[in-house]
């Protein structure tokens, strides 16, 4: 969900065009909860196989990124590793909301409200760690390289970023920005046509570009500052103060300058604030990371994806000539190869 900084944040429409020959880090976990949200049928049930097992995250992963590849974008994507202690409450809240849409989704469909049983399924979905093996397993037949952080995906995925390693990093959260993402790119997993809620009205997505340096100027703040503001919005390791929205915390901070003057001054109780602060400037960080593409293993594809999961062969060898002309593109030059 991350932290509220739409308010804050003026970004810049580009194309999958602007994006061309870049190499882009996606939050691997971010997108696939995208893809089990999204890709559904009309009454919200998930794309499942014959033994009912769900592959919406499987279908997302081979189109949206052979729409990529296409468009010469090198994607990576990047895995989160095990969660912060502070970020556990939010995770127990996260599974809640899960369970209170299943049982509102079942009873909208038993209703035969379609619209409705529709909205509350999207909230059902959930990264398990099958279907993080399975998106795995899926890129490596796919020759695209995902890395493994060994705590927030984002983080690791700034880190690369700043270290210049990925041009940008793809995130429908903010919270890259916390870390210390140079260029955050949304909306690139789920480019194209958008049902606005509650109506039959589509809108289109572009992809859109916010930098980090642009947004700390525009602001007046630093990153350090940017981090402030948002623990007392809230983020996904504090629950922030009531009554404190973007705006009002900007105008605080640059009023106060710190956290510690504003508790000094006796406005805000924060506890942990310390640690918190440290998770977004100081994460962990996984610095033996490999970025390599390779060519399709084309066989293997159709055997994971089609001769256990039903897929079409016809629709899934379509989708892999786009990785083979993009493997054509990389074969004769020096692959990447950090460490």
């Amino acid at each position: 969900m991350g932290v509220d900084l739409k308010p804050l944040v003026k970004s810049r429409e580009i194309s999958l065009a602007d994006l061309k020959g870049k190499v882009v880090a996606i939050d691997a976990y971010n997108a696939m909860h995208q893809f089990l949200s999204i890709i559904r049928q009309r009454d919200g049930t998930p794309l499942k196989d014959s033994q009912g097992r769900i592959t919406s995250h499987l279908s997302g992963l081979l189109y949206r990124t052979a729409n990529l590849v296409e468009e010469g974008i090198k994607p990576v994507y990047v895995f989160d590793g095990k969660p912060h202690p502070l970020k556990l409450r939010t995770l127990e809240e996260r599974k809640a909301i899960r369970e209170e849409a299943m049982e509102e989704w079942l009873i909208a469909l038993e209703a035969g409200d379609i619209e409705e049983a529709m909205k509350k399924a999207k909230r059902t979905s959930s990264v398990t760690k099958e279907r993080v093996e399975e998106a795995k397993k899926l890129l490596d037949a796919l020759g695209i390289p995902y890395v493994d952080a060994k705590s927030e995906g984002e983080a690791q995925a700034a880190y690369m970023n700043r270290k210049g390693d990925v041009d940008a990093v793809a995130s429908q959260d903010f919270d890259s920005l916390l870390f210390g993402c140079v260029r955050l790119v949304r909306n690139l997993a789920v480019t194209g046509k958008r049902k606005l809620p509650d109506k039959q009205i589509y809108i289109e997505v572009p992809p859109e570009e916010i930098l980090l340096e642009r947004l700390l100027q525009e602001n007046g703040i630093t990153r350090e500052q940017l981090v402030d503001i948002a623990i007392l919005i809230g983020t996904d390791f504090n629950e922030g103060v009531k009554g404190i929205g973007p705006k009002k915390a900007l105008h605080l901070i640059k009023e106060y300058k710190s956290l510690e003057n504003l508790i000094r001054k006796g406005k805000i109780v924060i506890e942990n604030y310390e640690e918190i602060r440290k998770i977004f400037l100081e994460p962990e960080i996984n610095e033996n990371y490999k970025i390599e593409w390779k060519e399709v293993d084309e066989e293997k594809v159709i055997d994971l994806l089609c001769n256990e999961h039903q897929f079409s062969e016809e629709r899934v060898r379509n989708a892999l000539s786009k990785y083979k002309k993009f493997a054509k593109t990389f074969k004769q030059k020096s692959l990447f190869d950090f460490g």
